[in-house]
């Protein structure tokens, strides 16, 4: 059972590790995480798919470690294990090259430290099996070790350790707040909302609002009247789940400050302005054309579902035309977004920023706009203004 208290794994680094087959990138793994992650065996291509961890690294702290299939590996299911170790880029906050110090850099490797560097993720080199042959000289960002004998490994711990640099501390809503505050929180709890336990938007932005000694009040929609009744004073903020948009906007006056989980999510993922202006892109399409949602988590579906019911049910009754549509979930997101005229996103909480900001701006590459939830329902209940007005970044917004 998962630590309630471990930190989410989208706010947590992603170091992720690829190499050839062979060159004993899943021993190295399990040499710099303490732990047998992933199996070894002589025998080549034994990492078929990505493996993640979540883990606590010191000096690291809270990191997601990921192990990636060997980027030579052939035939066709070979390259479908290639293409999803290279999807892994678009997550990983840091990436390790592993080579075999007896074989040194491949035309592989060089193209993999090629991406790395058009990606601008900062990376190490480092040089396996150095029990047996190690290079005669090393650049700041290589280092050889042994994963047999554990030669270096504490080293390169502390290479990725200084490789990283802090971000500065991000507030999904506490940047708003000042000590006092009141914020409501409107959370229905319906047929897809978890048995027993909040989602993960949810809690983080109780956890927010107390870090900025701020209160909360949670409550469901048909609560919300009865709590504002009994309130001494107006709240600072309401924030309600995307999908009531429409009952809560009529349950508040119009100069009581109102936004929603999936937009304050946009804001810290870094794709908030980009979002916004997709919006307006619904208005545009044309019968018949495509929309791709996409969901950062993966659930079981269910018959009142947001994403391939709600949304679709909305679009259809705001723009009185019919659509196409695909779907996909979790880590799985097209590599060709050209037969789509829109993207829509959730909030991306199972997402870490890297993995956002990658999906906005392959929608931009590809001219395909790109919204998510939140923003396109505020924008159909004609409140997108409104829910903006809250951030100073846009103030009283039009």
């Amino acid at each position: 059972m998962a630590n309630l208290n471990e930190a989410p794994s989208a706010n947590r680094l992603h170091i992720a590790f690829f190499g050839m087959r062979n060159a004993g990138k899943s021993s190295v793994v399990n040499a710099v995480t303490g732990q047998p992650l992933s199996i070894v065996s002589e025998v080549k291509g034994t990492t078929t798919d990505p493996v993640s961890k979540a883990m606590e690294l010191l000096p690291l702290g809270p990191v997601v470690i990921i192990d990636t299939p060997g980027i030579d590996d052939t035939g066709e299911v070979g390259e479908m294990r290639v293409r999803r170790a290279r999807q892994i880029l678009h997550r990983a906050d840091v990436a390790v090259l592993v080579v075999d110090g007896n074989i040194g850099l491949s035309p592989a490797d060089r193209e993999l430290i090629a991406l790395f560097r058009k990606k601008e993720i900062p990376y190490l080199t480092v040089y396996n099996k150095s029990d047996l042959q190690r290079p005669e000289t090393l650049r700041e960002n290589e280092i050889a070790v042994s994963a047999l004998t554990g030669e270096n490994i504490t080293a390169l711990k502390e290479k990725l350790a200084a490789l990283v640099k802090q971000p500065a501390e991000k507030a999904i809503l506490g940047d708003l707040l000042t000590q006092g505050d009141l914020v409501v929180l409107v959370t229905p709890i319906d047929s897809s909302a978890p048995k027993g336990r909040m989602i993960l938007p949810q809690v983080q932005a109780i956890r927010d609002i107390l870090d900025a000694d701020a209160t909360c009040a949670v409550t469901q929609p048909n609560e919300l009247p009865g709590l504002l009744r009994r309130l001494s004073q107006p709240p600072r903020l309401v924030v309600t789940d995307s999908q009531a948009f429409g009952r809560v906007k009529e349950m508040l006056p119009d100069d009581l400050p109102l936004t929603s989980f999936s937009i304050l999510f946009a804001r810290f993922k870094g794709v908030l302005d980009a979002a916004v202006q997709g919006a307006y892109a619904l208005d545009r399409l044309e019968n018949g054309d495509e929309i791709l949602i996409s969901e950062g988590c993966t659930h079981h579906r269910q018959c009142e579902d947001i994403g391939t019911v709600k949304l679709p049910r909305w679009i259809a009754a705001h723009t009185g035309k019919e659509f196409r549509y695909a779907f996909t979930s979790g880590g799985g997101f097209p590599e060709d977004l050209t037969p789509y005229k829109l993207v829509i996103h959730c909030g991306g909480c199972m997402l870490n920023e890297r993995e956002m900001r990658y999906r906005r701006s392959f929608a931009a590459e590809s001219g395909v706009p790109y919204t998510n939830y939140g923003i396109l329902i505020a924008h159909m209940n004609g409140i997108l203004a409104r829910s903006l007005a809250p951030f100073p970044e846009y103030g009283k917004a039009d």
